[in-house]
């Protein structure tokens, strides 16, 4: 069996995919961004499916542990099957900026179209998953409500934390991922830190853009009857959620993991491309 890579072989790994990201298409980046964030919303969508039938009253932490350990599945269609989330962009492509000398018109085309096409598949997973009735038992409305309304009363501060914490867990097990010699050893490596994201309440963009539109499309169902009243709503979704998420995401990954493994590993600066 093949070793995993060094952290220098990894990073450098990261550097290359930066700037391999740097040359997508405008329609490659933005067709593979939708896939992510649908995949992504698939995750999201079994996790509430499952932890909705089991209530923090009787389960406790082990709720927020089935929560956690189903979601990864999201992230390993994105890392197999290949797609361009935004929260994994936040490692790769200043990496890329540092080592390739990508331009920064690359750099923010990628960002934003990744976090675009991100949005675009998440909410039409959540359309979906609402429409196709997967939500529409009692407990598991009300826990996919629930779920909506905590995140968009987050202070400003809680949400860009939570978020900067998120995105380095998420990173980290991209970055371990990178580093493994077969599919199998990327789902083992990448499973425990998605799990410890999720189950301790850290902020995801992506995965918020499945969990909020889901609760506010439910709660504002003309059926639906779960025991919690709907309070979310589109602008904090965007504006209370997603603005200070979406800027603690970016540094959680784009300092804490990549620049960090790049300095630490002197990684020497390339010819620009």
């Amino acid at each position: 069996m093949s070793a995993v890579k060094s952290s220098a072989e990894t990073i450098e790994a990261v550097c290359n995919v930066g700037l391999a990201k740097s040359k997508m298409t405008l329609g490659s980046n933005l067709i593979l961004a939708f896939m992510a964030g649908a995949y992504i919303g698939f995750g999201s969508l079994l996790a509430l499916r499952i932890a909705g039938g089991m209530p923090l009253e009787s389960w406790g932490s082990l709720q927020r542990l089935v929560f956690g350990g189903v979601f990864p599945c999201g992230l390993l269609l994105v890392l197999v099957a290949g797609a361009d989330l935004f929260t994994g962009d936040c490692m790769f492509m200043p990496s890329g900026v540092a080592k390739h000398g990508v331009g920064l018109d690359k750099f923010f085309r990628i960002l934003i179209l990744a976090w675009i096409g991100n949005l675009i598949g998440s909410v039409v997973v959540a359309w979906l998953g609402n429409y196709t009735g997967l939500m529409a038992d009692k407990a598991t409305a009300t826990y996919a409500v629930t779920v909506a309304n905590g995140k968009c009363v987050l202070p400003f501060g809680v949400a860009f934390v939570r978020g900067i914490f998120c995105n380095w867990l998420v990173c980290l097990a991209i970055y371990m991922a990178l580093s493994a010699p077969d599919g199998v050893s990327k789902a083992v490596l990448l499973w425990p830190p998605i799990t410890a994201f999720v189950a301790l309440g850290f902020e995801h963009s992506v995965a918020n853009m499945t969990f909020i539109p889901l609760g506010i499309f439910i709660g504002n169902s003309a059926n639906y009857a779960g025991s919690v009243a709907l309070t979310a709503n589109w602008s904090g979704f965007f504006i209370t959620n997603l603005i200070p998420v979406t800027l603690g995401n970016f540094l959680g990954g784009s300092v804490f993991v990549g620049m960090a493994y790049y300095l630490a590993n002197g990684v020497k600066k390339a010819a620009p491309q």
